[in-house]
């Protein structure tokens, strides 16, 4: 048994995730312990090559990543847990209204090519 990382899941929250994760083959390594490892890179921001050893290996770790990444999984878990959160809350399970700030709507603007001269003047 390894030491326990602040990131890792609680019995309680791999219990209501842990439904997404059982039609996925069965390797050496359990789910939530490839989870846990995918949870420390996110929260700590460690490179991949400095995952602790007492995680699985980390090309195993990263296959399980980048295969649930592919197939959706990741979603389809944000997903759920926001519609378990929006119902606790006492709210629809989808929410029925959205809000952009203006800094977003400005920041689209700011992508646009201007060339290499800038705006430079030039005549026509």
């Amino acid at each position: 048994m390894r030491e326990k990382y602040e990131t890792d899941l609680t019995d309680e929250q791999w219990e209501v995730i842990a439904p997404s994760f059982t039609n996925m083959r069965k390797y050496k390594w359990e789910k939530r312990e490839l989870v846990n490892a995918v949870l420390y890179l996110v929260k700590t921001g460690c490179q991949w090559r400095n995952l602790p050893h007492d995680f699985p290996p980390v090309f195993t770790v990263h296959s399980f990543y980048r295969r649930a990444r592919l197939s959706g999984l990741w979603d389809r878990v944000l997903a759920h847990l926001v519609k378990l959160t929006r119902q606790k809350a006492g709210l629809d399970e989808m929410p029925t209204q959205a809000l952009i700030d203006s800094q977003s709507v400005k920041a689209t603007g700011a992508n646009e090519q201007k060339g290499f001269d800038m705006g430079k003047k030039q005549r026509e």
